[in-house]
């Protein structure tokens, strides 16, 4: 069975890492986690509440129809319409996180240019992984928002959504949160570096970079995660209460 005690904590620790690291957006956004023994059960942001207040005990835990069965809050209506279609589309998408962060954002608001994954070593963990959402429908009023999400999203572990952000799946929180840490950086230096053609940079081999992400994949990320944990259990213990 599912250990949710540990699943709360390693999620709660995600959202104040998003907040030192410059990942969260107020109360917004979401990061959820279903297990694959009780797909029934999801574990999410609650809602109205600032990722710097997040705790294991404050997370919501609903239920197959967004029910609370645990928890001060259900989750926003947003956040359960984008969140539990992924989940439910995606077996081994046991973690999901959608953020609005700076860098993110801006590459997904521009045109003139896409998120190229042979420009950094960030970049190239995600070669041939990146999925888009290219139509923006900011009411997220029913799941057939979520359930187009999924589908655009495929086999892929990022989906950059137009206007808004991103999304990023993986089979723990450990290695979701790391993929959104890095996504963040590899758009940063991407928009950083101010380059908008090919011969104003110098690219990373496409086998390389495949080789680079294939790697990734294969790497649960467990001990980086946990050492960046380390943080918070020194300085903001109160997110395990």
């Amino acid at each position: 069975m599912a250990d949710w005690h540990r699943i709360r904590r390693d999620l709660a620790a995600a959202h104040r890492l998003a907040v030192r690291d410059g990942l969260n957006e107020g109360t917004w956004n979401h990061f959820s986690y279903v297990s694959p023994d009780e797909p029934d059960k999801m574990l999410i942001t609650p809602d109205t509440t600032h990722w710097r207040m997040v705790t294991a005990s404050n997370l919501a835990l609903v239920g197959k129809d967004g029910e609370l069965i645990e928890g001060r809050r259900k989750p926003r209506l947003a956040g359960w319409i984008i969140h539990a279609p992924v989940h439910r589309s995606r077996k081994d998408a046991n973690c999901v996180m959608h953020v609005h962060s700076p860098y993110i954002v801006a590459m997904s608001i521009r045109t003139d240019i896409g998120f190229d994954t042979q420009l950094s070593q960030q970049a190239a963990q995600f070669h041939d992984d990146v999925a888009y959402f290219d139509v923006y429908d900011g009411l997220l009023e029913a799941e057939e928002e979520g359930y187009r999400m999924a589908e655009a999203l495929g086999d892929k572990r990022i989906l950059m959504l137009r206007n808004h952000g991103a999304m990023v799946v993986a089979p723990s929180v450990s290695r979701a949160y790391m993929d959104l840490y890095q996504l963040e950086r590899a758009c940063m230096y991407q928009l950083l570096s101010g380059a908008s053609s090919e011969n104003q940079v110098q690219r990373i081999d496409a086998d390389v970079a495949a080789a680079m992400s294939a790697k990734v994949r294969e790497h649960p990320d467990d001990e980086d995660y946990q050492a960046m944990v380390e943080v918070l259990d020194a300085l903001e213990p109160d997110y395990a209460l």
